[in-house]
């Protein structure tokens, strides 16, 4: 099979490095999420994504954030009391010019005081971007 064959048949969740397995908390689920995402990362790690209310640690924090839900840096910070050690955040926020859109700037300095190592954001749909963040390396 060739790399471009391989390449198109990888889904989204799968490019940004969900792996089956996994265990997915998701926070800041609202009607305006991109479920397109979400059952591809489900499809990803065979299983449903769990709520805020679960009370184990997961792998990935998939953390939907606009403007208006308050404090970013609080949030990260938080989310990072979901985590595994080595656990991921994947920040989604609204794309420029939607409602709720958080300047670039506003997310390094966030994750840098929650003292997260930030990746490039990626578009992830028509309405949303995804900033993979991880804790530094030890």
């Amino acid at each position: 099979m060739s790399a471009t064959a391989d390449h198109a048949e990888t889904s989204l969740a799968v490019r940004l490095g969900f792996q089956p397995g996994q265990v997915v908390q998701e926070i800041g689920y609202d009607d305006d999420v991109d479920h397109d995402l979400r059952e591809s990362i489900e499809g990803t790690i065979g299983s449903e994504l769990v709520d805020e209310d679960y009370d184990d640690v997961a792998d990935v924090v998939l953390l939907w954030f606009r403007d208006e839900d308050g404090d970013l840096t609080d949030a990260l910070v938080d989310a990072l009391g979901f985590l595994e050690e080595g656990g991921l955040i994947h920040l989604l926020t609204p794309k420029t010019g939607r409602d709720g859109y958080i300047e670039p700037s506003d997310i390094s300095d966030a994750a840098q005081t929650a003292g997260l190592s930030q990746a490039k954001s990626v578009s992830v749909g028509k309405d949303w971007n995804d900033t993979k963040l991880s804790t530094p390396k030890r």
